[in-house]
């Protein structure tokens, strides 16, 4: 089976999703981060997988479930550190983001019978899931990360290593507002939902 990898920042004020503020504040957008993050790791714990592993900046808290192991994330920019998560596995790896809580243990139960690797898009033109049947950071480095072309560019990646890539469902990060009001009408009982509804947007004057 597959390990799962989970790379996320611990949900502090003023460290996680600023893109929410305003309209929340950074309190608000923290425990924003902190339900995403919470919905991301359960579904993962519901998914089979030989290993779960959450790459963390920060420290764990209350909302981390058993049965993960927790790693340090490494020094620079994105595409290092997403490079070191894939080189810390052995064997077939999938990793996503904190960013889609509307993720489902079955999107997340990939074989890699057929295919080399997979590639989840993101609607903001990068991407919320990367696999690989054989762990190869240097598919990673150097990719341009948070940017309109970045899952584009990966892709291209993938395809010029010869690998044969199969496409996940396209997500929505949340990012900004307009996204987490979107995303928590895609899964309406999630814990991301519940605390959307409890947070209250400062209205411009």
């Amino acid at each position: 089976m597959t390990t799962l990898l989970v790379i996320a920042k611990e949900p502090l004020p003023g460290r996680v999703k600023t893109r929410l503020t305003p309209p929340f504040t950074p309190r608000e957008a923290a425990q924003l981060a902190e339900a995403a993050l919470a919905d991301t790791l359960h579904a993962v714990a519901a998914a089979p997988a030989t290993r779960r592993v959450l790459v963390l900046d920060g420290a764990p808290g209350p909302w981390l479930p058993p049965g993960f192991e927790v790693l340090p994330q490494c020094a620079g920019g994105l595409d290092e550190r997403l490079a070191d998560a894939f080189a810390r596995c052995f064997g077939p790896a999938l990793l996503i983001g904190m960013d889609t809580p509307q993720v489902t243990p079955e999107l997340l139960t990939v074989d890699f019978a057929d295919c080399d690797a997979y590639l989840g898009a993101a609607e903001d033109g990068g991407f919320w899931a990367l696999g690989l049947a054989q762990p190869a950071p240097a598919l990673l480095r150097g990719v341009p990360m948070s940017t309109p072309v970045t899952g584009a560019v990966q892709r291209e990646r993938l395809l010029a290593a010869g690998l044969r890539v199969r496409e996940l469902p396209r997500l929505r990060d949340v990012d900004t507002a307009a996204d987490a009001r979107a995303v928590a009408a895609l899964a309406p009982h999630g814990r991301f939902a519940a605390r959307l509804a409890r947070c209250t947007p400062v209205t411009p004057r």
